[in-house]
């Protein structure tokens, strides 16, 4: 096997197991009511993987990917197929002092690379061919932080799933064959009052995470009261524990006094990531909030379903009248 061979790396646009880069933007899109805009809609989802081929054969040592996930709202008429078993537009969770609150989104463009500027100009290239059949809900630019650490100081994404356990946790199976091999995906974004969250002793802001700041390693969990982030952010019931794949990447404008952590979580069942938004805001026992919402202020709140490559490619030939296969 030649070099040349070896920097042929796959280009899978819907590679939701990507390694974490470098950079990555989040760009989330509603798509207007006009007409013609759902037909350009579908034709740019659907052509994805030509449009990052376009991009990464400039450097395919950069790994440039790009996951879509497409909303409830439009699902149905962009696609010409039936709903996913448990899509629905973001749920709001209201808490006694914190709210994670829905916002727009219909299309989400996850983009990644070991390059910010392969990045850049693949998010370049989708804009202009959406051209003004969209409006950009929110973009953000993430960069990985030292050793993959959050601007809060933590190791981040360290519950991930690894090895058989990934496609487990992540991929649709038989329960909804329709959509087999798709994902559901949720993201927020957060932002950080590093100023007061600097104020806290190196102990106390454990206590909040729930692991150990230096190494990582994970604190016992509360018996009884105030549990950790790690703590309500682990769903367990009588089948086992859940995971979900987090992506998560921080973001920052040092001279707008602006940084933040992008939540972006693909998982197998909707309802595992809806039920760990309800922990924090609401608190187990509900009051007991989750202390690291006291210095994460959450922005956004998007759900998508990301479906597999085959699905998404086949989308193509839906009819532009929203005929659907539950029709």
């Amino acid at each position: 096997m030649t070099d040349e061979t070896n920097l042929r790396v796959p280009i899978a646009p819907q590679q939701v197991d990507a390694p974490l880069t470098k950079m990555a933007i989040f760009l989330v899109l509603v798509v207007a009511d006009t007409d013609g805009a759902m037909d350009t809609a579908r034709g740019v989802v659907s052509g994805i993987d030509d449009l990052v081929k376009n991009v990464a054969i400039r450097d395919l040592t950069g790994h440039l990917s790009c996951t879509v996930g497409i909303g409830a709202r439009v699902w149905a008429e962009l696609t010409g197929r039936s709903l996913p078993a448990e899509l629905h537009p973001f749920r709001e969770v209201v808490g006694q002092q914190h709210t994670a609150i829905a916002t727009p989104g219909d299309l989400l463009f996850h983009i990644r690379s070991e390059r910010a500027d392969l990045c850049i100009e693949l998010e370049r290239q989708i804009l202009q061919a959406l051209g003004d059949s969209v409006t950009v809900a929110d973009e953000t630019q993430g960069f990985r932080y030292f050793d993959t650490r959050d601007l809060l100081g933590f190791v981040d994404g360290t519950a991930n799933p690894v090895g058989p356990d990934l496609p487990e946790a992540t991929l649709v199976g038989d329960e909804d064959p329709d959509h087999t091999g798709g994902s559901y995906v949720v993201v927020q974004k957060y932002t950080h009052p590093l100023g007061v969250w600097q104020k806290l002793t190196t102990e106390q802001q454990e206590a909040v995470i729930g692991r150990r700041k230096i190494d990582n390693v994970e604190l016992d969990d509360a018996v009884s009261g105030q549990k950790s982030h790690k703590t309500l952010s682990t769903i367990v019931d009588d089948a086992g524990e859940h995971d979900i794949l987090r992506d998560n990447m921080p973001f920052a404008s040092p001279g707008q006094g602006l940084y933040g952590t992008y939540f972006i979580g693909y998982t197998r069942h909707l309802w595992v990531i809806e039920r760990m938004l309800e922990r924090m805001f609401i608190g187990d026992p509900p009051g007991l909030h989750d202390r690291l919402l006291d210095f994460s202020t959450v922005q956004t709140g998007s759900t998508f379903f990301a479906p597999s490559l085959g699905e998404l490619t086949a989308i193509a030939d839906a009819g532009s009248d929203g005929a659907t296969d539950a029709d």
